[in-house]
């Protein structure tokens, strides 16, 4: 086992864990994604799902509740309905910590529900997280049988490269030596992105073969290099026309609209993360800076700001009326006026 896997393992169930625990058959009474790639996250999600509701899923058997408008009651009512279809119920419920309000009283009552569905088989509790306080009552309720899923972006070089193999055999992609290192030079730590360049380059290299460096020299999209901090600057600066020009030049050089809107909300957490009175790490002088882009906004804004990066990003999977182009340059107007 590498020292990425045994590190996730002695403090949660690493991803690859939990979907070789599908796979044999386990299902827990309760999980909790917690971590900040969203990716890992949805993937988690997709793979619990597909375990407790069968493919395709019995929609009359899952419920999605979200913790800035759930209270405890509804949280506790949904978990004590009985399954109509599925011989289990899916209950999902989203970032318990971002309630403005009564966050105390749904964290129990989380708590709670991992308690009695220890001694149920009807039902699973679902609850994912961005950021989840591993020293929380909540989120230590998430025991055997119970398990934290780890779903925090590979740290380092090494790791990253770890992903990578790892996501290229689920895709049943060969990867040359020297492959795997070339994509996250060019790609960096954004996962999405590393998933649709991987597919792209065994494109390239044509059905069944090994994917070289070469391959991903003519396939990858340079985005390591692109100054995609200009834009965040600009933003977090209030420099409106410049946020505008720097989107626009962002989009002419092909950066992804996933990997924007995944650097935006990186950095507004930063931001949300300081204006709390937490820290940061990285250099000095860019702390300095980020300290003081925090001080342009009030954490209800930078919650808000938040917010609409996800309402962006869902409107760029399907769900919005407006153009790519156009809904990130009213995100990008909204977070910088």
């Amino acid at each position: 086992m590498s020292p990425a896997r045994r590190s996730a393992k002695a403090s949660g169930l690493a991803p690859p864990d939990l979907a070789a625990e599908l796979e044999a058959g386990r299902v827990r009474p309760a999980y909790l994604l917690a971590g900040e790639e969203a990716l890992l996250r949805d993937d988690a999600r997709a793979a619990i799902q597909a375990a407790v509701l069968g493919d395709p899923p019995s929609d009359f058997d899952f419920e999605r509740l979200e913790g800035e408008s759930c209270g405890p009651g509804r949280l506790l009512d949904a978990v004590r309905s009985l399954p109509v279809l599925a011989p289990r119920r899916l209950v999902w419920l989203r970032e318990v910590e971002g309630r403005r309000g009564g966050a105390t009283a749904l964290a129990e009552a989380v708590a709670e529900a991992v308690a009695e569905l220890r001694e149920r088989e009807d039902c699973v509790l679902l609850v994912s997280a961005a950021r989840a306080d591993r020293r929380a009552r909540w989120v230590k309720a998430f025991a055997e049988p119970a398990a934290r899923v780890d779903c925090d972006p590979p740290r380092g070089e090494r790791e990253l490269v770890g992903w990578i193999r790892a996501e290229a055999e689920r895709q049943g992609v060969a990867l040359a030596s020297g492959a795997a290192e070339a994509l996250a030079e060019r790609v960096g730590g954004h996962l999405l992105l590393l998933r649709q360049e991987i597919a792209k380059a065994a494109l390239h290299a044509g059905d069944g073969a090994t994917v070289t460096r070469d391959d991903v020299a003519a396939t990858a999209s340079d985005a390591a290099e692109e100054p995609v901090w200009d834009l965040t600057d600009a933003i977090g600066e209030g420099r409106v026309a410049d946020a505008l020009a720097v989107l626009g030049r962002l989009r002419e050089a092909g950066v992804p609209p996933p990997m924007l809107l995944g650097s935006l909300a990186s950095h507004f957490r930063k931001l949300a993360r300081l204006r709390a009175g937490g820290s940061v790490a990285g250099h000095p002088f860019a702390v300095r800076k980020l300290e003081s882009q925090a001080r342009r906004y009030s954490a209800p804004r930078l919650l808000a700001c938040l917010r609409a990066i996800q309402g962006t990003d869902t409107a760029l999977k399907g769900e919005g009326v407006l153009t790519p182009a156009l809904a990130l340059e009213r995100l990008v107007l909204g977070l910088a006026s």
